[in-house]
């Protein structure tokens, strides 16, 4: 029954989250939830706010000037609702948490290895024997494993711009996030790399909550549960 109850509760609550830019209103007012275990695709005209509100999951607008927030954003972890702007939450436990991609793939100038292991290791994990396990476990769950698995040490900006992509999602899985925010995950990609990235978001829905951005209509239809269009600060249910 617990467990019943517990696939039951929203995901994420949001409750009249508004967003602002100087003087300008970006997100407003907007009320929702997100189920656990879904996918959620936010579509919507350029310019909408569409990443902003991604970068309102995860606390990472906070070093833009001018940015503000208001309304509340709760999300379920650990069995209980948290307060993601309550002064006493902890920001690096919440982008463990809140893992993003962006539209851009964006490697660091190191191995692939290394790549993979640096969320671990700034998270002070020491266990060299965890750090390899976790590694190869992100890659696979990146369906990356097989094509990088003998050139661990290549450079990562060496990979295709499909496999830079996956190594981007790897690195955000390493941690085990209960939440994957994705920007346009497709957007750089070719056709072929891009049914990868969504059989790929499909199969780690049982894992995580995933909130996406896509201007793409086909490809909303065939792996999202939800689509909301961001239109004027507010969102409809398509």
């Amino acid at each position: 029954m617990d467990n019943i109850k517990k696939a039951l509760q929203p995901k994420i609550k949001l409750s009249n989250l508004s967003f602002y830019y100087n003087d300008r209103t970006v997100l407003n007012d907007i009320t929702a939830t997100f189920a656990q275990n879904s996918i959620t695709a936010i579509i919507g005209p350029s310019g909408m706010g569409k990443s902003t509100f991604l970068l309102t999951l995860n606390r990472l607008w906070e070093n833009i000037p001018g940015a503000a927030v208001g309304g509340r954003v709760e999300i379920f972890f650990r069995n209980e609702y948290f307060d993601i702007y309550d002064k006493s939450y902890s920001l690096p436990e919440l982008r463990r948490q809140a893992g993003m991609v962006f539209q851009i793939p964006n490697p660091l100038p190191m191995s692939i290895y290394k790549n993979i292991s640096f969320p671990l290791k700034l998270a002070g994990e020491k266990s060299r024997e965890t750090i390899i396990f976790k590694v190869e476990e992100a890659l696979k769950r990146a369906f990356l494993w097989e094509e990088v698995k003998d050139r661990l040490n290549d450079d990562a900006r060496s990979l295709s711009g499909g496999q830079q992509q996956r190594l981007c999602i790897a690195r955000a899985l390493i941690l085990e996030p209960e939440i994957l925010l994705l920007d346009e995950p497709t957007s750089s990609l070719d056709t072929k790399a891009g049914k990868i990235i969504e059989e790929l978001l499909l199969s780690l829905k049982e894992r995580c909550t995933i909130i996406m951005v896509s201007h793409y209509k086909d490809q909303v239809k065939r792996i999202a549960g939800k689509v909301l269009e961001l239109s004027h600060g507010k969102f409809i249910e398509s």
